[in-house]
Formats: C-alpha cells, structure tokens, sequence
C-alpha cells in the first residue's frame, strides 16, 4: 500500500521506523495476553477512553475516544513494554494513516502554542460540530501539574479517533515474551484449524530483543 504522506525510511535510520505498536494491558480481570488473542480474534481495538487536553470537558466524550500506538523503533520497545506490557500489536505506519491515525501533538504547558489552541477551545464553546473537536484527542500538553509531572514525549504516541479494525492481512507481526511463542503459535493454529478464529501466519518478535535479532526474524 503507498501513501503520498509517508515515506519509508532508510535501512540504516536506526532511529525511526516504519511501523506502530499497540500494547495491550489488563482490562476486565484479563491479563494483556488474553486481550491481545481476543482483539486478534474481533479483528478490532475498541476505542474505550478518551484523550487529549479535552478528554474531560468536551461537549461530546465520544469525539476525543481514541486507540493509541507507539513509532519507538522496534529496538526500543522495552522501554513501553516496562510501562506497558510485554504483549503487542504491530501494524505498518502507511495503514494506520490510511486508517485516519495520526501522531499526536505534544504541546507544552504555558506556551504558546497551548494557548492557541485553548483559545480555538473556548470558541467552540458546546458546538459539537465545531472542527476543533477533531483536534483535540491529537493533542497533549507536557508539562508539571499540581498532581505531579507530565513528559511522555519519548512515547511518539499515534491514535486514531473511534474503533480500530482490521484483518489478518493487516498485522505486521506480533510482540510476545520469547519463552510463549510456541504456545502462541500453537493456539492461534489450532483457531484455524477448528475455525474458532482468523489465521495470523506474521512473525512474533520480542519486545527485550535486539536490533539485528527482530531484523532477522523480519527479514
């Protein structure tokens, strides 16, 4: 799939990458394994919570739910998987912004730029159609609060507005602990062959590995 607003990157750009992530985590007493196999098997990423500076006062809450991934290269990714989970779902940067994903904007408290959108906020008042509201969920502002510090900017968080889908075809591979690969492999062969579930055939690589071990698998 080609996009005319994304570039693949060079092979030896060891600091960027040409894909996202999205790491599963505990939700409704199950572990982030099981909800990795149950979003595989639903084909999609609900979009649960809201996000961006007006997560909570929003005229419409709907407007700012999101699904959230991460452009860390795939070398760095223990770095979320410790904040995280070791579990993930990686997708090819052209595909999410063919899904309306986007990066998010990381604008710093008390500064300019904030304040520029702040004041687009306050003008839109409670139309809920007013375009800012399609802004907003992109939109973060680092910085120290009250309730403590905010700099996640080493995130290089994406989200996409509403529900994620997707098929088989989609997911460019898998992020598993190493010593689950087999039992991985082994329960998603055997979905296909009792047609209890899609078939994912895409590599499994793990989040602690490094660069030349995922370049291999990759490969």
């Amino acid at each position: 799939m080609s996009s005319p607003f994304f570039g693949e990157n060079e092979p030896d750009w060891t600091d960027m990458s040409d894909y996202v992530v999205h790491f599963t985590k505990p939700y409704k007493g199950k572990n982030p394994y099981d909800n990795m196999l149950a979003i595989l098997a639903n084909q999609v990423i609900r979009a649960r919570n809201p996000f961006g500076i007006c997560r909570n006062t929003a005229p419409d809450l709907s407007t700012q739910k999101a699904v959230c991934f991460s452009e860390i290269p795939l070398h760095k990714l223990r770095r979320l998987a410790e904040k995280r989970s070791e579990y993930g779902i990686v997708f090819r940067k052209d595909f999410v912004i063919h899904r309306h994903g986007n990066p998010i904007l990381y604008a710093y408290k008390d500064r300019e730029l904030i304040a520029a959108i702040k004041e687009m906020v306050a003008s839109a008042g409670n139309d809920k159609s007013h375009p800012v509201w399609r802004l907003t969920p992109f939109v973060d502002a680092p910085g120290a609060y009250p309730t403590g510090s905010y700099f996640f900017e080493w995130e290089r968080e994406w989200r996409k507005v509403g529900d994620f889908k997707f098929s088989t075809d989609d997911v460019a591979f898998l992020i598993i602990p190493e010593h689950l690969h087999a039992a991985a492999k082994g329960f998603l062969e055997n979905a296909r062959a009792e047609h209890l579930g899609p078939a994912y055939d895409c590599p499994f690589i793990d989040a602690h590995w490094k660069r030349k071990q995922i370049e291999g698998v990759l490969a």
